[in-house]
C-alpha cells in the first residue's frame, strides 16, 4: 500500500540494491502472508485513526512512525543517505506521489466511505499502472490480453460502485479520492523508474530518505491546515502508530525483502490479497455493511488486474 511494486517487473523499475547471500529465517510465503495482513488491515487502522484525529494528522503520524522504523533499519545496516541535490529533488517528488499525497487522500476518503471500499479502490493500482505504462513507457506494448484486462478491471470498478443504480448511496467525493490515491502509486513509480533507477543507492537508503521527506512535507501541511491535536485519544493514537510502524515502515522492509528473494512479479501479487483482507476486517471488526456487488466487483477488478500483469506464453 505504501510503496506499490511497479506494474512492469524488470530490474530497472527499482533502484539498485545489494544482494545478500543469507537466507531469511522465515520462508517467503510466511512473509508474504504477513505483508498481506499488515497492508490489508491498514485501511481499518486509517478508519480508526480518523475517529480521533484529522486526516492530515493521521497521515503525518503514519509517516513519522514509518520513518522511525526505517531510520533504525538504516542505522543497524549502516546505510548512508543519498548524495546529490538532483537525487534529493527526485526523492521529494517521489515522496509526494508515493506517500504524502495518496496517504492523505485515503485518510480523507475514509471520512465518508467504508474502509472496505477504500481497500478495493486500492486494488485498481495495477489497472492504472498498466494504462499509464502503455502511454509513458515505450517498452510496454499494448496486447489484446492487456487491453482485455483493463476493460474487465474497470468493469469491476463500475460493479463495485453500483453504476446501474446511478451510484445511489455512494459518496462520490470520498470514492474519487480513494481512486485518485490508487492512481498516485503508478504515477509515482513511473517517475521513480525514469529518474532514480540505477542511481547506485540501495533501496533502503532511498525509501528511508523518501519517507523522511514525506514526513517533512506533511509536517508543514499539517501545521497550516490542521494544526497539532489538542487531545490524544488512546485507541486512535495506537491505530496511527501501528499504521506507521507496521503498515508503512515494517511493510516496506518485508516488501523489498520479497522483491529481492522471489522477484517483483511474485511480490506484487500481494495486491490481490489486500482488498480481501481489508473487506473482511471492515465487516468483522468495524461492522461495515457489504452488498453483493462489492465482493463480486472486487473479484472482477482483481481478475482484470491479474490479466494485465500476465504474459502470453511463447510457442515452442
Amino acid at each position: 500500500m505504501s510503496t506499490v511494486t511497479p506494474p512492469r517487473p524488470p530490474s530497472a523499475t527499482a533502484p539498485s540494491t545489494s544482494t545478500s547471500t543469507r537466507r531469511p529465517a522465515l520462508d517467503w510465503r510466511v512473509r508474504f502472508a504477513v505483508l498481506s495482513l499488515v497492508w490489508g488491515f491498514s485501511f481499518l487502522l486509517i478508519k480508526v485513526g480518523t475517529d480521533g484525529y484529522a486526516p492530515f494528522q493521521v497521515t503525518f503520524g503514519r509517516l513519522f512512525f514509518g520513518t522511525a522504523v526505517l531510520a533504525v533499519a538504516m542505522a543497524v545496516k549502516r546505510e548512508r543517505l543519498p548524495r546529490g541535490a538532483r537525487t534529493w529533488l527526485h526523492l521529494a517528488v517521489a515522496a509526494l506521489l508515493l506517500n504524502a499525497l495518496p496517504f492523505s487522500l485515503f485518510a480523507y476518503s475514509e471520512l465518508t466511505i467504508p474502509s472496505t471500499l477504500a481497500g478495493i479502490c486500492n486494488a485498481t493500482s495495477p489497472l492504472w499502472g498498466m494504462a499509464l505504462s502503455l502511454v509513458a513507457l515505450s517498452e510496454d506494448r499494448p496486447t489484446r490480453r492487456r487491453v482485455a484486462g483493463l476493460g474487465l478491471g474497470f468493469l469491476g470498478v463500475l460493479t463495485v460502485l453500483g453504476a446501474w443504480q446511478g451510484f445511489n448511496g455512494l459518496d462520490l467525493k470520498g470514492t474519487a479520492m480513494a481512486l485518485l490515491a490508487s492512481l498516485c502509486y503508478p504515477v509515482g513509480w513511473i517517475y521513480v523508474r525514469r529518474t532514480l533507477a540505477g542511481s547506485g543507492h540501495s533501496n533502503l537508503s532511498l525509501i528511508g530518505s523518501q519517507l523522511g521527506l514525506a514526513t517533512v512535507q506533511l509536517a508543514l501541511v499539517t501545521l497550516v491546515f490542521a494544526g497539532f491535536p489538542t487531545s490524544f485519544p488512546v485507541v486512535p493514537l495506537l491505530a496511527v502508530a501501528a499504521l506507521g510502524a507496521f503498515g508503512t515502515g515494517f511493510a516496506v522492509l518485508v516488501q523489498y525483502g520479497l522483491v529481492n528473494e522471489v522477484g517483483p512479479t511474485t511480490a506484487q501479487m500481494v495486491t490481490y490479497f489486500i482488498p480481501v483482507i481489508a473487506t473482511a476486517a471492515g465487516v468483522l471488526v468495524l461492522g461495515e455493511s457489504l452488498s453483493w456487488n462489492t465482493p463480486v466487483g472486487a473479484a472482477i477488478v482483481l481478475a482484470g488486474a491479474a490479466l494485465t500483469q500476465s504474459r502470453a506464453r511463447r510457442a515452442g
